[in-house]
């Protein structure tokens, strides 16, 4: 028979011990998390980097956003400095110690007239006024900023009416050197009010009493749990004259007219600014760029003058819209309820 060369069989490979078959598997892992390593902190190098260059160039942006935002509102540019500050004076006027930021009582005002009129680059001021007046502690304090500022710097002042300028809004524009009005204005109503509710009818009705301990007979003139005597209405007539002749005499001495001839106009009524303008108690019809315009006329910067505004845009819409609500209510809610009795330069026709 026939020897088969069959082949021998391959002998079995040396065992390979445990420790060394596994070191493979070992490696791949280490590599991978040094390499998670790396990117990350690549990542994390990249996040502050990209941090520190974001808040230089936003510093940058705010800077010159500040900037931009400072010669908008004030309209000063870099070369050509001087400018005529406009402060508005809108709504009724009575000190108020709000922290609305659209409230504009008569203190706020009155450093704001301090402030700008202080500005060596404010060469004139003009008041643009939308108001029937207000109390008349509130009207003489703006009244007597305006002529501090004027006495103390020299600086001419313009006043300009809106929609309405009466009584203690007149009462300010006074104390300017200038005055001009639209044509359908409403502005004069030169007098003084004051008004106090009784409710002694209604509490009559329904069965109830005000019981009362004071110090003399008139500590609670003005009440409105009560009627008012005679002898009160008397009372109150002598400081309503004595603060009629007070607007008289402001009003004479600001527009030059004979006191004896403004009380032929003084009796209360409104007149447009036409008919102001031809008693008078105004100097020109124009518009805002008119006032404007003859500002700068007075302080020898030409027409068509720079503005500078100290207010915030937000905070000036805000306020034109207060002014615009209190027009058509008279008064503030708040106030309406919370008002005592007052002498007021204030016109009520609206």
């Amino acid at each position: 028979m026939e020897e088969q060369n069959v082949p021998a069989a391959a002998p079995d490979p040396a065992p390979v011990p445990a420790q060394a078959a596994a070191q493979p598997a070992q490696v791949k892992p280490s590599r991978t998390r040094l390499w998670l390593k790396a990117i990350a902190a690549l990542y994390a190098v990249s996040l502050a980097f990209s941090f520190t260059v974001i808040s230089k160039v936003d510093s940058a942006m705010k800077s010159r956003s500040r900037e931009m935002d400072l010669s908008k509102l004030t309209g000063l540019g870099a070369g050509k400095k001087d400018a005529v500050a406009v402060i508005p004076v809108f709504g009724a006027i009575y000190q108020t110690d709000s922290s609305k930021i659209w409230e504009r009582g008569s203190q706020q005002i009155a450093r704001r007239i301090k402030s700008a009129a202080a500005k060596k680059e404010v060469k004139a001021i003009l008041l643009d006024i939308n108001s029937p007046g207000g109390s008349v502690g509130a009207v003489q304090e703006i009244y007597s900023a305006i002529l501090r500022a004027k006495a103390g710097t020299g600086k001419p002042f313009v006043a300009r009416f809106g929609d309405v300028s009466a009584s203690g809004g007149y009462y300010v524009a006074s104390a300017c050197d200038k005055i001009v009005a639209e044509p359908g204005t409403i502005t004069g109503s030169i007098g003084v009010i004051f008004s106090a509710s009784s409710f002694a009818g209604l509490m009559n009705k329904v069965g109830m009493r005000n019981e009362v301990i004071k110090s003399g007979k008139f500590k609670d003139i003005g009440s409105p749990m009560r009627d008012m005597t005679p002898e009160e209405r008397k009372l109150l007539q002598t400081l309503i004259d004595d603060s009629y002749e007070q607007f008289v005499a402001a009003v004479s001495e600001g527009r030059r007219i004979p006191a004896a001839e403004v009380k032929t106009l003084a009796d209360g009524r409104i007149y447009t600014g036409r008919q102001a303008l031809k008693n008078r108690l105004v100097d020109k019809l124009g518009d805002l760029q008119d006032a404007l315009d003859l500002a700068g006329e007075l302080s020898h910067i030409g027409k068509d003058p720079r503005i500078y505004r100290d207010a915030d845009p937000i905070d000036q819409f805000f306020s034109i819209l207060d002014s615009r609500l209190s027009f058509f209510s008279g008064a503030s809610l708040e106030k309406a309820i919370n008002s005592s009795p007052r002498l007021e330069y204030r016109w009520y026709g609206i």
